[in-house]
């Protein structure tokens, strides 16, 4: 863990210094490019773990398959008859399982209730804080999804209230010896980190380097780890080789939604929808996940 927090800082500080040498739409590319390339691999072996986790026959995997279809189908149709809903679900989603990748390992003693609360909040906190210095891009995209206009997300007042319910619950974690001061340090100085790169990115390239370096790339080492048992070389190629004709998949449902719904959609509405649409399922088993392995 020592090895890929180094390396989520060093590659967060490079992609820092890309940013003052490219102009914004060159980060919006490259932004787009991580998230459909790492984004999106990391989110393509969840049927190999559902496997790993249940056991199944092969007339139970198409089952699984089948379910797992049926909820990306019902993501997409939520965001095109009801965006707002969807997007209100996405940022849960999102939250959660931002929060439950980065803090499982740590927080694997505390009780489960203040673990929850933990985890979402500092999803949430996280995404608050992208949208804290980008408020504008925020509010377009809303309206361009929604076709809701909003003045205001309340972030200063929102911050601060999952700042408060994050220190309560670390001070909580620290007073039952359930987190040491230098873990809870070394995570205030990656919070500092972060809020610089989204202070001095774009939208779309900030939630970039903390969607693949701070997020995907442990995630994908963690599935490795549990799927495969440890994180040699030849696991992580087999990870990847397995995971092709699922991402494989999911780039062609993304490009026949944009092709079907151009004329009526605009493209920001058509890749949450296709996010969220990945995300919800992700979520869902990534959950199951982690529960096997505290269990």
């Amino acid at each position: 863990m020592k090895k890929i927090y180094r390396f989520s800082i060093v590659s967060s500080f490079l992609c820092l210094w890309i940013t003052s040498l490219l102009p914004e739409s060159i980060e919006l590319t490259l932004g787009f490019l991580l998230i459909f390339t790492f984004g999106m691999i990391h989110g393509s072996n969840d049927i190999l773990i559902i496997n790993q986790i249940k056991k199944h026959s092969d007339r139970g995997l198409f089952k699984v398959l089948l379910t797992y279809l049926m909820v990306v189908s019902s993501a997409v149709l939520i965001f095109y008859f009801t965006p707002i809903l969807a997007l209100i679900l996405f940022i849960s989603f999102s939250s959660y399982h931002f929060g439950e990748q980065h803090w499982e390992e740590l927080l694997s003693k505390l009780n489960k209730s203040l673990r929850i609360i933990f985890f979402f909040n500092y999803g949430l906190f996280i995404l608050y804080l992208i949208f804290f210095f980008n408020l504008s891009s925020v509010i377009d995209i809303v309206y361009e999804i929604t076709g809701i206009k909003l003045y205001t997300i309340f972030c200063n007042e929102i911050i601060l209230g999952l700042s408060l319910m994050l220190i309560a619950i670390l001070i909580y974690a620290y007073y039952n010896k359930i987190l040491n001061l230098g873990s809870i340090f070394k995570e205030l100085f990656s919070v500092v980190i972060l809020a610089v790169i989204f202070n001095s990115s774009s939208l779309i390239w900030g939630f970039s380097i903390y969607f693949i370096l701070w997020h995907s790339i442990p995630s994908l080492l963690d599935q490795v780890s549990f799927i495969y048992g440890d994180l040699k070389k030849e696991n992580v190629l087999k990870y990847v080789k397995n995971a092709f004709p699922y991402w494989l998949i999911s780039i062609i449902g993304m490009t026949l939604l944009f092709l079907m719904f151009k004329h009526e959609k605009h493209f920001y509405t058509l890749f949450f929808a296709f996010i969220a649409a990945v995300t919800f399922p992700h979520a869902i088993v990534m959950l199951s996940m982690f529960s096997k392995k505290v269990n």
